[in-house]
């Protein structure tokens, strides 16, 4: 039976004669976009071609969802877009490296992080400086190296 339904598989492929090649759905180039997508995404055009088509994908469901987001929320996303195509690229790694970090940890932990933040930036900057205090750095001590006597 299963040979049978195999058989009729088979035949009905070669039957229907060669298959066209699908083109992938792979996010555009920056002159492929819509000048809508182009407009939202302006601060991000000279690294478009660049970027990888999941990083693209990423960002084309950001200029999607724009519209529907209140005028404060368009500002914020338009400032992030900025701040972020000024990174450079080993800032950008350090950022998803410590966005990645900050993934990783419990949620409760997560939201205690964000409240302690939110404490802070509600510190004006100048009082900032006097509550962290001045930085202390201890000199980097190397431990013992086995076998060696001192």
């Amino acid at each position: 039976m299963a040979a049978a339904r195999l058989a009729i598989l088979m035949l009905v492929a070669v039957l229907s004669g060669p298959v066209a090649a699908v083109a992938p759905i792979g996010a555009p180039s920056w002159s492929g976009l819509t000048s809508a997508q182009r407009s939202v995404l302006a601060p991000l055009s000279d690294d478009w071609n660049a970027m990888n088509e999941v990083q693209r994908q990423r960002w084309l469901g950001v200029a999607d969802r724009y519209s529907r987001l209140t005028p404060e929320e368009q500002a914020r996303i338009r400032a992030r877009m900025r701040d972020w195509a000024d990174l450079r690229p080993d800032q950008r790694e350090r950022a998803r490296d410590q966005y990645r970090a900050l993934r990783s940890i419990p949620s409760y932990r997560r939201e205690s992080l964000q409240e302690q933040w939110q404490r802070y930036r509600s510190i004006p900057p100048e009082e900032r400086q006097i509550k962290s205090g001045p930085r202390i750095t201890r000199p980097l001590q190397r431990p013992p190296v086995r076998g060696m006597q001192e």
